[in-house]
């Protein structure tokens, strides 16, 4: 039997992204902090947090096979998180705004057997680089009102009204939304997670 696969996140657009894959998953939110000592680079801190948050759900599971997974945008070095208020989003739209920056998100599985012990992990990121059209203040000012930014990483959300501000993006789309599909896809076929069935060739 294959061990259950539980999200370890609250984040509705996490959930979104793998109901879309078509397979069973249980939400199991994690409690972690996520302050990390040290300077890490964007993508050895989604790293780190992806695998405290998948971690501190595992060790509560039996037979399981746990997805944690944490966002941040970066510019020029800077990593920016979710806002704390709209004056904080202001400030970091008004950053944003007429930039490409990058956008990091970590992915970990791990995976846990009937004893509830650890068996594997696996953690990787990916970046997609996004370029943010020129704002004025008024324009930030009206989509803070709207409330979409104050709960995602650079306060903007490319699946929502977020998606006027953005001219292009390279590299994964589903990466700036929360969670890189090909990049899951891939790591769930190394932990001999089977996504796709083959169907019989007709005799």
């Amino acid at each position: 039997m294959h061990p259950e696969l539980v999200l370890a996140s609250g984040s509705p657009r996490r959930s979104e992204l793998l109901r879309s894959l078509g397979i069973p998953f249980s939400i199991h939110p994690s409690m972690v902090a996520e302050d990390v000592p040290g300077q890490p680079s964007p993508g050895e801190l989604v790293e780190i947090l992806a695998a405290k948050k998948a971690l501190a759900v595992a060790h509560s599971k039996r037979n399981a096979l746990v997805i944690g997974s944490d966002t941040v945008v970066a510019l020029g070095g800077d990593i920016m998180g979710k806002p704390v208020d709209d004056a904080d989003a202001i400030r970091i739209l008004e950053r944003l705004a007429g930039q490409a920056h990058q956008v990091y998100t970590g992915i970990a599985l791990v995976e846990v057997d009937e004893n509830g012990i650890v068996r594997r992990r696996l953690v990787r990121h990916r970046m997609t680089e996004v370029m943010m059209r020129d704002l004025d203040r008024a324009e930030i000012e009206w989509y803070v009102a709207t409330r979409e930014p104050m709960d995602k990483a650079g306060a903007y959300g490319l699946q929502g009204i977020g998606s006027l501000w953005v001219d292009w993006i390279d590299g994964c789309y589903t990466n700036v939304v929360g969670m890189s599909l090909p990049l899951l896809y891939d790591m769930l076929q190394t932990m001999d997670y089977p996504m796709v069935n083959p169907l019989p060739f007709p005799e």
